[in-house]
């Protein structure tokens, strides 16, 4: 299968972030519709706008970790998941442990490590004396003496070796089950034999939905106008989603906690413009502009049409992808293209994320070929709306949907504290889901 090139890296990938400066020319704004802000709306509203349903409903679901068979499953497995004890520390640094993995109490991070090293056969070097201090706070600073120390600890090669798993979670072999689509289509999960719609890669995509895309705003018809602070909260669901998502596509987790944080932190608007399209986001400029205004007042009549430019840009972007009917098999190959992008500095293994990559493209092209045999140019038409999705500005999308929220905060911030601290939802301006 012939690999496509991914998009090209850009000197800036966030070329509208100025929302000061000079208008863009985007051509003139449209008159503005007749809205009814509701800026005393109250978190519950949203509730009476979001209909019980789902996008993509998991038929024939995986049995819970918690089953005696999967524990029977577990107990035989090199990464048990039943042995967890709050009690117990990891033996290699001191954090939690999440049960036994490959022969050893060990926390998740540690776990991963030890398993990506031994499975790509690394080798590293120590810059001190080889004897440098592993514990939670210095445990990436030195490949070399984690690796020593997990084996001095007990850690089992041959356990990695021989592909155990754990019994609770996926693997790359081929889930059963059915999806439906946003479109409406049933589409049968792969297995073993290859021949199914939905490749076992795309599988993975889509269970780790955290919850169905319906539930935060699919139900959003066009007559239905949201106050600000319904959109604001609506834009927190669609945020966090996309970092949820993220943390449970299982190779995700095992990547270093650096190259996750840089990952996020670099792809979290595109994810976002995504997840707003996906969902059927309400993007009505009236009430976005008074939001905006609420911290911006008075606000200069440049930076009011500066400031319309760059919404419209943004519902450009989500328009073009409803037009082409994106179905939630799609849109999770899209987003795993966007995810790993090789654009991010400082990664420790770019060999490795731009292989997921790669394979994200292929199992799209994959799709699109088979499931939609009548449309050959579809996978180059949602390939190449991946790079426009660099024209919406990241610091508009602050702008017009967090800073009620979270004021000053970066997003950034957000997104390697919600990574670090391993709850999206903890955060207390998160409403329960």
């Amino acid at each position: 299968m012939a690999l496509v090139a991914p998009p090209p890296s850009w000197a800036s990938r966030d070329p509208g972030a100025s929302i000061g400066g000079g208008p863009l020319q985007v051509g003139p704004p449209p008159p503005m519709p007749p809205t009814h802000l509701t800026p005393s709306a109250t978190p519950e509203d949203i509730t009476a706008l979001v209909p019980v349903g789902s996008v993509l409903t998991p038929r024939d679901p995986l049995p819970p970790s918690t089953t005696p068979g999967s524990q029977a499953n577990s107990s035989q497995s090199g990464s048990s998941q039943t042995d967890k004890s709050p009690n117990i520390e990891c033996v290699v640094c001191g954090d939690k442990s999440s049960g036994k993995h490959y022969g050893q109490f060990t926390c998740e991070g540690c776990k991963s490590f030890f398993k990506r090293s031994v499975r790509r056969n690394l080798t590293y070097s120590c810059r001190g004396a080889r004897n440098c201090p592993i514990d939670q706070h210095h445990r990436n600073q030195c490949q070399f003496c984690r690796l020593k120390k997990c084996l001095k600890m007990g850690m089992r090669r041959e356990a990695v070796q021989r592909g155990r798993v754990p019994a609770s979670q996926p693997s790359l072999s081929g889930i059963p089950g059915q999806f439906t689509l946003t479109n409406g289509d049933t589409v049968a999960c792969a297995g073993l034999n290859g021949h199914s719609y939905l490749s076992s890669y795309i599988s993975l995509l889509l269970r780790a939905e955290p919850y169905p895309t319906s539930r935060y705003g699919q139900c959003m018809q066009p007559n239905n106008i949201m106050g600000i602070d319904n959109i604001c909260e609506l834009a927190a669901r669609l945020l966090f989603s996309a970092v949820e998502w993220a943390r449970n596509i299982p190779f995700f987790p095992d990547l270093q906690v650096t190259d996750q944080v840089a990952l996020l932190r670099l792809v979290w608007s595109e994810l976002f413009v995504l997840n707003a399209s996906q969902c059927s986001m309400p993007l009505h400029v009236a009430p976005l502009l008074a939001a905006a205004g609420l911290h911006a007042s008075p606000m200069a009549a440049d930076r009011v049409v500066a400031f319309m430019d760059h919404i419209r840009i943004f519902q450009e972007q989500v328009e073009k992808l409803k037009a082409l009917h994106v179905d939630s098999a799609e849109y999770s190959c899209l987003k795993a293209i966007v995810l790993f992008t090789t654009d991010a500095c400082g990664l420790s293994d770019v060999g490795h994320i731009e292989s997921l990559q790669e394979k994200s493209q292929c199992a799209l092209e994959e799709y699109c070929r088979t499931q939609y045999p009548n449309q050959p140019t579809r996978f180059g038409k949602l390939l190449l709306r991946l790079p426009s999705l660099r024209t919406v500005s990241s610091q508009v999308i602050e702008q017009l949907f967090f800073v009620r929220l979270v004021g000053k905060t970066p997003i950034e911030t957000l997104i390697r504290d919600m990574l670090l601290s391993g709850s999206s939802f903890s955060w207390p301006y998160m409403p329960s889901m």
